[in-house]
């Protein structure tokens, strides 16, 4: 990944950019002194130190077969998740627990925006994101591969406190906040699982409860192998 820091020539020698360059030297990404004008040009609110990288890119159908997966790989798919934000704070969650794969729709749904790389702060730069014209077409491509297809559902009757998440390979479907998992994506999942609320809030947002629901229900079926 091509990647660039610019730093401004007024704020070099303050301890905070000092740290900056050595991270930088230390990770061996270039940095060069610009001045205010240029950091100006790319955000309003950089103080004094903005990174240019080269923009990741969006894969697509083909991906999902060809790509390289473990025996126990987590695959994330988005259904219906059109706000970038989301997308962003969805691929952070997926990427800080090793997901090997991003799955998102082409039509309805938000794509590699910078609104979507910034939420993901970092993450959409490592996790491939792929989106396809065809969720459920996806999902049984998945399936031939030998994943099983869980989706959460808030209307499901098992939580996922009720048993452990299936071994090997699994595809964890998350659908949209205002609707949850259209049809034919619901009727494509091997089971459908709850995330228990025992507040007085009906739901999480979609990129919580993915977070909640790696954390909380496949990564731990998955601790004692590593």
């Amino acid at each position: 990944m091509a990647i660039e820091v610019l730093i401004g020539s007024w704020v070099r020698s303050t301890p905070a950019l000092r740290d900056v360059l050595s991270a930088t030297e230390e990770a061996r990404v270039a940095a060069r002194e610009v001045p205010r004008s240029t950091l100006d040009g790319i955000a309003d609110d950089h103080h004094g130190v903005a990174a240019r990288i080269r923009r990741p890119s969006e894969r697509g159908d083909g991906f999902v077969d060809e790509h390289p997966f473990g025996d126990e790989d987590v695959v994330v798919v988005l259904d219906g998740i059109t706000d970038p934000n989301n997308l962003g704070a969805a691929a952070r969650a997926a990427e800080a627990a090793g997901v090997a794969l991003l799955v998102s729709r082409v039509r309805r749904a938000a794509g590699l925006s910078p609104a979507a790389l910034r939420a993901s702060a970092g993450a959409l730069a490592h996790l491939p994101l792929a989106r396809v014209t065809n969720l459920r077409r996806t999902l049984d491509r998945l399936k031939d591969r030998g994943f099983t297809v869980v989706g959460l559902d808030g209307a499901a009757t098992t939580s996922f406190l009720d048993s452990p998440s299936p071994a090997g390979r699994v595809a964890l479907v998350v659908g949209s906040e205002g609707e949850g998992l259209s049809r034919l994506v619901r009727e494509g999942c091997d089971l459908l699982v709850s995330i228990p609320m025992r507040g007085r809030v009906e739901s999480l947002n979609a990129s919580a409860a993915l977070a909640a629901a790696l954390y909380g229900y496949v990564l731990p079926s998955r601790s004692s192998k590593e």
